[in-house]
Order: structure tokens, then sequence, then C-alpha cells
């Protein structure tokens, strides 16, 4: 009796485990964003400077929202071009939305006063606007259209011509394939 509970316990834990195994094979940055060609998750936001955005608002502009952290040396790496971006397209019909994530609000009001950041920028303090997004790893960046529906997603840093590009798909409606992986820390 006690070797059939001793089998039948070895069982259930090998069956426990063979499961954990199979799941563990897919690494999270391997798996495509379901939310690529669908609208953008709705969020509301208070920026950095107590004004409260809606990105419902925002309908009829192309957004690109960028995740990141003060800590994260890839958004550092990125934080220039992103500013350099934002000066020569901000007068396109376009918005720039930064969300700081898993940090202080010191420290990331430190950030933007280093890089000198003039777009707009909020806290996203509760992690719900991530969680709804997907967010695993940063920076990771967000494109959507002029009808709210996300037409790119890129895990890690950006480039200047990578950003203009992914902008122009954008104000033209093109869903990308697939999203784009660079330089990047995970948040999990």
């Amino acid at each position: 009796m006690a070797w059939r509970r001793l089998a039948l316990t070895s069982a259930v834990i090998l069956l426990l485990l063979g499961i954990l195994a199979y799941g563990f094979r897919y690494d999270p940055r391997y798996i495509s964003s379901p939310l690529l060609g669908r609208p953008a998750p709705p969020f509301s936001l208070t920026l950095f400077d107590g004004t409260p955005l809606r990105l419902q608002a925002l309908r009829g502009k192309v957004v690109f929202i960028n995740f990141w952290a003060s800590w994260c040396q890839p958004c550092r790496a990125e934080a220039e071009d992103l500013e350099t971006t934002w000066q020569k397209v901000r007068d396109a019909d376009v918005v720039f939305l930064g969300i700081n994530i898993q940090d202080t609000d010191n420290d990331a009001r430190a950030f933007l006063k280093e890089f000198r950041t003039t777009y707009s920028n909020g806290r996203d303090a509760s992690g719900k606007i991530a969680v709804d997004y997907g967010v695993w790893g940063i920076p990771e960046t967000f494109f959507v259209d002029r009808d709210g529906r996300i037409t790119y997603k890129h895990i890690g840093a950006l480039e200047p011509a990578l950003i203009t590009s992914k902008l122009k798909e954008a104000r033209e409606r093109i869903v990308s394939a697939s999203e784009g992986k660079g330089s990047h820390l995970s948040i999990r």
C-alpha cells in the first residue's frame, strides 16, 4: 500500500514538473504581441506636470508610447535620440508619450531633467497600463495610428531612423508584420 502511494505521488510530481518544463520552453521575448493591428488599450495618466491625459483624447494623431525607467541603461541610451526625434516631428500631428514604470517619482523627474525631455511623460505607479500593454522589458515602445490601432511594437532601444520609418507607417495606417527587438532589460 505504501509503495502505491509513493508511486502515485511520484507520478503526479513528475507530471507537474513535465507541464512546468513544457511552459518554460517559451521565453516571453519570442511570443509575438497580440496587440499588433488591434486597438490600443485605453488609459488615463497624470503627467509629471500635473496635467491629466486620456489616450482616447489623442485620437486623430499618431501616438508614440514609450515605457521606460530611470535605472534602465537601454532607456538612458535612447533618451537623447527620442528627444531629438521628437523635436523634428513635433509639428507633424504626432504625439510622443513617455510612461515611467517601476521607478520613484524623484528618480523619474531627475531622468527627465538630465536628458532635457520636453515631450509628455507620466508615471504608471500602479503598473496597470504596462500590464494592459503586456510590457515585459524596457524600453518598450508602441506606435499607434490615427484610428487608435497599434501598428508596431518594439522591445529595446530605438534608433532615430527606425522611429521615423515607423511613424511614417503609422501615418499611412500600415501595420507591421512583426515586432522589433533590441537592447532591453526584463522587468519581471
